[in-house]
């Protein structure tokens, strides 16, 4: 099992340069998981496809679909206090300590494309292509 953060999953269900890297991710590591937080996250980057790049409605609804489909209930509530104590001991978001907090939680990495993120938690965060050329170990 890995944790995924919310880019992960758009490129997985989103067509563009990166899907085919998330693709491999999901076929080497099927296992994903996300805080809730990762739902409204994810219709956000879609409410950007429908108003700068004209994504009809319905089509956005299939790739909110697919993300969902690949979380197959890996959904986690996270830790109020580990989400704070990370924020506070870096420079990042308490959005994004989300999860760092799930992924510390469930004893895997983090795979994000977040700078800040590969940074602040080089030993649980991965990127993508870290991931995919088989870095899924926490340092």
């Amino acid at each position: 099992m890995i944790t995924v953060d919310t880019n992960i999953l758009a490129y997985y269900s989103l067509p563009g340069p990166r899907s085919e890297d998330a693709a491999i991710l999901m076929e080497r590591e099927p296992a994903w998981a996300a805080p809730l937080l990762w739902r409204s996250e994810f219709r956000n980057v879609l409410a950007g496809y429908i108003r700068l790049e004209g994504m009809p409605v319905d089509k956005a609804v299939v790739a909110m679909q697919l993300a969902s489909m690949a979380l197959q209930a890996g959904e986690h509530a996270v830790d109020d206090e580990s989400v704070l104590d990370l924020a506070a001991r870096s420079k990042c978001s308490a959005y994004d300590c989300e999860f760092v907090a799930l992924a510390g939680a469930l004893g895997v990495i983090l795979v994000t494309e977040d700078k800040a993120l590969l940074k602040a938690f080089p030993k649980v965060c991965r990127s993508l292509r870290g991931a995919i050329d088989g870095n899924l170990a926490r340092g």
